[in-house]
């Protein structure tokens, strides 16, 4: 059975203001921006944001204060942000957002943990520092808000070793992974190329999982080398055929990232109003997908396309001259 559906409609069918939501990918890496652009278009919010290491993708989303709580390790356009401006606006200055912060490998083990189905995860990462005693969501706000676990973590002792304290971390309960792929079929099977990140985890946690892909292509080719796929049919609910669909990110083996894309994006979130007039002329000043790759242009576009053999755009100056 066919699940290609278009961007507009994947994200109206499978997307809800105030859903758990989390993302594909790794800072600059193979990001499902076209989806995010489509998120802002059609105004939904409220979001529980759950993220490994993030980039624009969560950054314009909070800037649009779109985002209720982020549950977080790292946010940056590695490369060209330390941290993420409007993120660092909202937490600094806006302070409306909840912000809750885990280690990174804490984080990528409670996506796997809801891969797994676990009830908890019992960890001994993060023993010893300030991540165990800080908490950026008091236990009061939790009680308050029931789509957001009671603790950060407890410490427990562990069963198997008497007197051994271990630090049980809430696992995440998403209701939507947005991942973008390099190939899929139309039955929803997907074929990741390189490092797969947390995506196989979320797209097996989630409730609903919508998957843009650079190449789309029938059940018959994508089952030619079964070792080379990533995600079987049945964890996905929609499949997008989105060329390109990661820009500015890096798609292994298709493109590399656009270096002038992520320093115009690091100057213009600088400021509000910056920030304002980016989103209207990238996102809400062009309806779909087709028409931002348009204003980006072939030219642009094809310079950086990935060498075989390379693994990156030859002629890419890495400080976007």
């Amino acid at each position: 059975m066919s699940k290609v559906m278009s961007l507009h409609d994947a994200i109206k069918t499978y997307v809800k203001s105030g859903d758990h939501l989390c993302f594909g990918g790794f800072t600059t890496n193979r990001k499902p921006y076209a989806a995010v652009y489509e998120i802002l278009r059609q105004g939904l919010g409220d979001f529980i944001g759950y993220s490994g290491p993030a980039g624009g993708d969560w950054d314009m989303l909070i800037g649009e204060g779109r985002v209720h709580a982020f549950i977080n390790c790292y946010i940056a356009n590695s490369g060209y942000t330390n941290v993420c401006r409007r993120f660092r606006h909202e937490i600094e200055k806006n302070k409306k957002m909840l912000l809750e912060d885990y280690s990174q490998d804490v984080l990528m083990l409670m996506l796997h943990a809801s891969a797994l189905g676990l009830p908890y995860l019992p960890v001994k990462l993060m023993q010893g520092s300030d991540l165990v005693n800080k908490w950026g969501i008091s236990k009061e706000v939790r009680a308050k808000d029931l789509r957001l676990p009671n603790n950060k973590l407890v410490e427990v002792e562990n069963p198997f070793n008497p007197g051994e304290k271990v630090v049980a971390v809430p696992v995440p309960r998403l209701d939507v992974a947005i991942i973008h792929v390099q190939k899929a079929a139309v039955d929803g099977t997907c074929s990741i190329e390189g490092d797969e990140f947390h995506d196989i985890d979320i797209a097996i946690a989630a409730k609903r999982c919508i998957v843009t892909c650079e190449e789309l292509v029938d059940e018959k080719e994508i089952r030619r080398d079964p070792s080379k796929n990533s995600i079987p049919q049945f964890c996905v609910d929609a499949v997008v055929h989105a060329p390109r669909g990661a820009h500015p990110a890096q798609c292994y083996n298709y493109y590399d990232y656009d270096a002038n894309f992520f320093k115009m994006y690091d100057s213009v979130t600088k400021t509000e109003e910056d920030f304002k007039n980016f989103l209207q002329e990238w996102v809400y000043g062009v309806k779909n997908h087709e028409e931002y790759l348009d204003k980006l242009g072939a030219t642009r576009l094809l310079k950086l396309k990935v060498v075989p053999g390379f693994g990156y755009a030859a002629k890419l100056v890495k400080e976007g001259k």
